[in-house]
């Protein structure tokens, strides 16, 4: 008896199917059974399905002799189906890699619930993906089980069939099938999860849900959404049978009527004819199944009232938005107005000597380089007085309460940038700050660029898609000094930001911690044993891939080949920490142990102190770790694709830190060798240091605070004009 039945029924679909098929098959779970049900589909959906059953005896196929419906097809399958648990699958979407596994893991985790529930992302004809906005619903239920009664969000979830297995046993016994027509999945659905005695949630994206740009049923203009009322009937009979379940009537009562109000809203359901005949079926149904003493306001409200008076209030609604965005408009333009006469008035005042702002990663708060440098004014300077731009009030909250601080654009923020003497960010500022003459600009950047930046951008189109250059080179004309850790740094900055600033080989402030061995508390934070060997595992974004998220590992698999006594901790990109990549393995790796997740850490020196190695693919964090003098393994097996698309200012599989893995067989194969710290990755990280931690003597935020803040003389820093390159300064690209 295989774990799962994938039931997957399949109607002119030929474009997508093979794509669907191939994500199940190429699971690395692999105890379940496909049956793919040929809903007389006149493409070739049929013949596809036939081909793929005849190499891979996992797959099953029905032909049905006539069309009979999305709903109807699935229950064709049903009786096939020996599995634990049912999966309806649609055929034009698709499984992430992993999915079925970590569905696996966390049935067996919650002893087989009646029903489990898994996130699903969003991905659009156009290339976007966007991860279910209330993914949060799954991370707040807990690792147990529970029921709709004791946790009652789990019904805010899109009420489909698609984003949940279920105990094939459970459904036998309750005789639940699918019903014809549209919305089927709703007398399914609503009746399953209030049945249910045990639910589980799993916090991981296991499904990739298709928005097609045309062909969807759902979007389709016919009177065959009338079929939403009949679905609902289905749900009203069945609670009508449950005496227990009566308590849920007002719920429903309410869902119905908000579903079919959003149908009707929607310009492309129902034909124009036909909306007055929906709006008063669904009026008379509201008023049918109304409960006694039931609650009836809000938007359904219009429901008792007449198609007139609900085209009014649409229409009012219509206007009332039209006026709220006028008068937004005018709000914010007089608050502009206000806003460049507050600015020009400070303007006008001298500026403060000893008042510095500072900002790091696009306002996000206290981190990097500028917050080095922070820190280190504050011991040495307490006479500077030092205040961050924030970006909202979020950001501002997670402060320390003694960091003073501005939002951006409010009227604190206008008076401080007119008034400041000094500027220290790690990106650009917003090219509404005008420069004040004797203000100085201390850009920090954010690292060592190993890939194009700035106005090398121009010959990569597909990596500067969105990004204004020119607009980017005028904001870099503010500059007074770049900061570099190295000559190739200073060598690139002064090719991709073709300005009038000067380079001043201080350091990174960031990574004076890590030269002077500073100690961090990240082990025992996360429970980390002291005799683990923690690998780090940091990949940095993709610009070939809409949203630069690519699965280049399983964290799962390179954990398990890792083995006992060592610890895994994966980093994602910062670009990357709020989107949809967490969600396809790594928040729920990491609840359940396997993993460590540090993307969220604001400090990430504290990372790098923790780990005894580093497994990265192109980020710039190597450079930094490369400090620690610890080893450095690159994941390079997709090195021409990235080089191709953004471009990098030399052969990193050439003159790496460490051993060079091109596939996940070779990576696994360092570390079940130990020669991923053999004298050879000794060697090559010694040459890496050598040439990308050359200024990186500890003193690096000092040194900045003493000669750029203070103004004092300070042995070992040299100011360096642009166009002075020695002959050793020697620029290549890969």
């Amino acid at each position: 008896m295989p774990r799962f039945s994938l039931i997957v029924p399949c109607f002119k679909v030929q474009g997508f199917l093979r794509e669907c098929l191939d994500s199940v098959l190429e699971q690395s779970f692999d105890d379940f059974e496909l049956i793919a049900v040929d809903d007389c589909s006149p493409d070739g959906c049929g013949a596809i399905l036939d081909e793929y059953a005849g190499r891979d005896p996992r797959v099953k196929v029905l032909h049905l002799p006539e069309n009979v419906g999305l709903g109807r097809a699935r229950n064709a399958g049903l009786p096939h189906a020996t599995g634990d648990y049912l999966f309806f699958l649609d055929s034009d979407d698709t499984l992430t890699p992993g999915a079925l596994r970590a569905v696996a893991d966390r049935l067996e985790e919650a002893a087989d619930p009646d029903v489990l529930v898994f996130d699903y992302a969003r991905t659009y004809w156009w290339g976007g993906t966007r991860r279910n906005v209330l993914a949060d619903v799954l991370a707040e239920a807990g690792p147990g089980t529970f029921t709709v009664a004791g946790y009652p969000r789990i019904l805010d979830l899109l009420m489909v069939v698609w984003n949940k297995v279920y105990r094939r046993e459970f459904v036998t016994e309750n005789g639940f099938e699918f019903p014809p027509g549209y919305y089927e999945d709703t007398p399914w659905t609503f009746p399953v999860m209030l049945s249910a005695g045990r639910i589980a949630a799993l916090d991981r994206i296991c499904l990739n849900y298709r928005q097609r740009r045309q062909g969807n049923i759902l979007s389709t203009t016919s009177r065959k959404h009338f079929d939403i009322h009949d679905q609902y009937e289905r749900v009203f009979a069945f609670v009508e049978q449950r005496p227990e379940l009566a308590n849920w009537r007002p719920y429903l009562h309410r869902k119905m009527g908000e579903h079919c109000l959003d149908i009707l809203a929607k310009p492309d359901r129902l034909p124009p004819a036909d909306k007055a005949e929906f709006f008063r079926r669904t009026a008379r149904m509201f008023r049918e199944h109304r409960p006694e003493g039931a609650l009836v306001d809000g938007e359904v409200a219009v429901l008792e009232g007449s198609w007139a008076g609900y085209r009014l209030r649409r229409q009012a609604t219509r206007a009332g938005r039209e006026a709220a965005r006028r008068a937004g408009l005018a709000r914010r333009a007089a608050a502009a107005r206000a806003r460049t006469g507050w600015a020009s008035l400070h303007a006008r005042r001298p500026l403060d000597e000893n008042l510095v702002v500072y900002s790091a990663s696009s306002h996000r708060g206290v981190l990097g380089d500028p917050a080095a440098v922070y820190r280190k004014a504050r011991e040495i300077a307490p006479q500077l007085r030092g205040v961050w731009v924030v970006r909202d009030a979020e950001a501002a909250g997670q402060l320390p309460p003694d960091v003073e601080h501005v939002i951006v654009g409010s009227r604190r923020y206008l008076e401080v940038t007119a008034r400041a003497k000094f500027f220290v960010n790690d990106v650009n500022w917003p090219g509404t700050l005008a420069k004040r003459p004797g203000s100085v600009h201390i850009h920090t950047h954010q690292g060592t660029p190993l890939k194009y930046m700035g106005a090398d951008l121009l010959d990569k189109p597909g990596a500067r898609l969105g990004f204004d250059v020119p607009q980017m080179l005028r904001r870099a004309d503010r500059w007074d000094y770049s900061l570099v850790a190295n000559r190739h740094s200073e060598l690139v900055w002064e090719r991709a930001y073709p300005c009038h600033f000067a380079s001043v080989r201080t350091g990174s402030p960031r990574n004076d911690v890590l030269v002077n061995a500073g100690a961090g508390d990240f082990r025992q934070r996360h429970g980390i044993p002291e005799d683990h060997t923690v690998v780090l595992y940091a990949p940095t974004r993709r610009d070939y891939r809409r949203g630069g998220h690519v699965d280049r590992i399983d964290p799962a698999r390179f954990a398990a080949d890792l083995g006992e006594g060592h610890t895994l901790v994966v980093r994602l990109h910062p670009s990357l920490a709020n989107g949809h990549a967490r969600g396809m393995a790594l928040t729920e790796l990491a609840r359940r142990g396997i993993v460590v997740d540090a993307t969220g850490e604001p400090r990430l020196e504290d990372v790098l102190l923790a780990a005894d190695v580093l497994v990265t693919d192109y980020s710039a964090v190597m450079f930094d770790y490369a400090n620690l003098d610890r080893p450095i393994v690159v994941h390079a097996d997709d090195w021409p694709a990235y080089t191709a698309s953004r471009g990098t200012y030399f052969d990193l599989t050439a003159e790496p830190p460490g051993h060079v893995a091109h596939s996940y067989r070779e990576l696994a194969g360092l570390f079940d060798s130990g020669s991923w710290r053999d004298a050879e990755s000794a060697r090559l990280r010694a040459h890496f240091r050598a040439r990308f931690c050359e200024f990186d003597d500890g003193r690096a935020a000092e040194r900045v605070v003493r000669t750029l803040l203070l103004g004092e003389a300070m042995p070992g820093t040299r100011i360096r004009l642009p166009g002075q390159a020695t002959g050793h300064d020697v620029l290549t690209s890969a």
